[in-house]
């Protein structure tokens, strides 16, 4: 049975405002990030979500814990939804990141994985939200690995193409229909 899959990255950081690529590191959101979330929280509370699934990096966590921990929401959290570790280039500046991203599609970052590993990671979240939630409306806040691995999922797209891509931030967010 299918899932409704609502996703919402996590609200700005402060290393998002500073321009660095935090990857695995914790992260925390800024001033406007924690204004974010509040406002996320405020347009997904009724909006029939059975539960909440968050990477377990701090600025996820925090961004779920703003959005809807004082609802009746379960938010439970997973380390497979976190960003694509960037080993050592973790907080490493974005431009930096991002010019080079292609190169690591299939080869992992020195001390971290490939965007290949990461999205496959994330993707085995997928399978087991169907033992509880089937037929359901849940929420995925995440990274751009989770983007990326939903955009797979849904779309086929392969991992060079997801990558290679310009992501374009959706203040609503994104809707997806995992089968």
């Amino acid at each position: 049975m299918a899932i409704d899959v609502v996703f919402e990255t996590h609200a700005l950081s402060e290393d998002n405002e500073r321009g660095f690529a935090t990857g695995w590191l914790p992260g925390r959101l800024s001033e406007r990030g924690r204004a974010n979330a509040a406002d996320m929280g405020r347009r997904r509370r009724d909006d029939g979500i059975a539960a909440v699934f968050s990477s377990d990096l701090r600025r996820a966590a925090e961004t779920a814990e703003i959005a809807l921990g004082d609802t009746s929401i379960p938010i439970l959290y997973d380390w497979r939804l976190r960003e694509c570790d960037f080993g050592e280039h973790n907080g490493a500046p974005s431009t930096q990141v991002g010019r080079d991203r292609l190169n690591y599609c299939d080869t992992p970052y020195p001390g971290g994985e490939s965007h290949t590993q990461a999205i496959a990671r994330v993707a085995s979240v997928f399978p087991d939200l169907a033992t509880r939630w089937a037929g359901r409306r849940i929420m995925l806040i995440g990274h751009m690995a989770t983007y990326r691995a939903l955009e797979q999922a849904t779309t086929g797209r392969t991992v060079h193409d997801l990558v290679a891509a310009t992501f374009e931030w959706q203040p609503e967010g994104w809707e997806y229909h995992l089968s």
